[in-house]
């Protein structure tokens, strides 16, 4: 009802209540607290439902946001829902994790029009976590089962999407992984105060009970290569992700002391799931831990440093706030937790002793001119080198993939230019055939959401090839 919407001008935006930092440092819970049923309504009735819903054209996965916002303003949470599920496989996570201020909330009509945009990631999370409390989320049961399989490498977002997609339409399904946990980023690289591990957890329960066969510690090239799952499969999806971080190139930059953004993410992911202590070289309690980097993954690591108690905490990035890759979010919480800022600072060398780092060398920037991409480059501001202390220095400068061609065992395979795997954009075929790829793997390191939109993409390319192979195969068997 019209009544129930475009309040946007009497009702203020509101996140969910936010725990205190000197509070929420002290575990890796879920820092937003959850909406009630009369917030979630009042928060949804702030859409104005215009005609253009630039929101929706914003999400990689079109996800129909002014309708599932307009059912939850009227009360009918178990149809939107339904709507919110039927164009993605991970509603409450991507509520959860999402940069809605870049994509969906930065389009809303109203924030463009000078009132704040509608907390669409919150309303989502609360649509779907109504759902789960609710008994809405139904189990995995395809219509019909085919006998054609497919292997899925990879269990993060895009292989888990693709795999729920695929046992959907009645595949036979399974997923290799080289963890011990479904889940991939979601589990090891994102921290539980972003996303609680039972989250994810209940997503992989729903699909192994589905039928879906998850083979865990399975590496590929190491148990098998792409050629023996390609025998085993009728098609396969290779969703793996990237995993190789970009190193630092200065003086000191192998010292001890210096790690990657992602062991250390993992390392205190797994402590937080109970497999035992962080590894003292990956264990920020009682050090100095300066992070380079300025994007989300970064963000991850400043802010798990400070709940390991750490001593001090100091991001340092080339570029000022306003050019930062990273969601302008998860600066504001770092900020609020204690983390400090070098902004317009790039890292020239590491120094230490024989006990390993002891600080950083860093040199003032300025922004100059764009560059190729539009962004202004950073300059060297003469004589404004300065000195950081620190006792662990993070590298969260991003990921490239790592060589698929050797480590599958799969020689032929077609690259890209920068060393991702090579697919037809259309239908996510790799150039083998019956081998898709999907996410990170395909794009490069990039957002949860795009991973879980190029896994649906791979899937229906799957689905298109076996109809079409069966269906090439019944026409000779007639013909003869």
């Amino acid at each position: 009802m019209v009544e129930r919407l475009l309040k946007f001008v009497a009702t203020p935006r509101a996140t969910p209540p936010k725990r205190e930092p000197a509070i929420r440092i002290g575990d890796f819970d879920e820092i937003y607290q959850a909406y009630d049923a009369a917030q979630g309504e009042a928060q949804a009735s702030r859409c104005s439902q215009c005609g253009v819903p630039f929101c929706q054209n914003a999400c990689p996965l079109h996800n129909n946001i002014p309708d599932w916002l307009k059912m939850t303003a009227e009360g009918r949470l178990e149809d939107a829902y339904a709507l919110s599920s039927a164009t993605s496989t991970m509603p409450e996570i991507c509520g959860r994790i999402c940069p809605q201020d870049r994509l969906c909330e930065g389009d809303c009509v109203i924030e463009q029009s000078g009132w704040e945009t509608v907390s669409i990631g919150a309303v989502e999370k609360h649509i779907t976590d109504t759902a789960w409390d609710n008994g809405w989320v139904k189990p995995l049961r395809p219509l019909r089962e085919r006998a054609q399989s497919v292997g899925v490498i990879g269990a993060g977002p895009a292989g888990l999407s693709a795999a729920e997609r695929l046992r959907e339409k009645g595949y036979l399904v399974t997923v290799y992984d080289r963890h011990d946990r479904a889940g991939g980023l979601l589990i090891y690289g994102i921290p539980g105060f972003k996303l609680e591990k039972k989250i994810v957890e209940r997503r992989t329960a729903r699909l192994a009970e589905g039928g879906v066969v998850f083979r865990l510690n399975f590496e590929v090239g190491r148990d098998a290569t792409l050629a023996d799952l390609k025998a085993r499969h009728d098609a396969l999806v290779v969703a793996t992700g990237v995993y190789k971080a970009r190193d630092l190139v200065m003086p000191g930059a192998g010292s001890r002391g210096v790690a990657a953004a992602l062991p250390f993410l993992m390392a205190a992911n797994k402590a937080d799931l109970g497999d035992g202590p962080v590894p003292r070289a990956l264990d920020a309690k009682g050090r100095r831990v300066v992070v380079v980097g300025g994007g989300d993954t970064a963000m991850d690591c400043v802010r798990t440093a400070i709940r390991q108690g750490a001593k001090s905490v100091t991001c340092v990035y080339r570029r000022d706030r306003a050019n930062m890759p990273g969601s302008d979010r998860e600066v504001s919480h770092a900020q609020e937790e204690g983390v400090g800022f070098e902004w317009l600072a790039l890292p020239r060398a590491i120094f230490g002793d024989s006990q390993g780092v002891t600080g950083v060398k860093a040199a003032r920037m300025r922004l100059g001119a764009p560059d190729g991409s539009g962004r202004q480059s950073p300059e060297e501001v003469p004589g404004g080198e300065f000195e950081l202390g620190a006792d662990l220095v993070i590298k969260a400068l991003g990921f490239d993939p790592e060589d698929a061609v050797n480590a599958y065992g799969a020689p032929g395979l077609a690259l890209n230019g920068w060393g991702a795997i090579k697919v037809d954009n259309r239908t996510q075929a790799t150039n083998l055939e019956g081998v898709f790829a999907a996410g990170d793997i395909v794009r490069g390191a990039s957002l949860v959401v795009w991973a879980i939109r190029d896994g649906l993409d791979a899937a229906d390319g799957v689905h298109r090839y076996l109809e079409h192979k069966a269906a090439a195969k019944a026409g000779l068997a007639a013909a003869e």
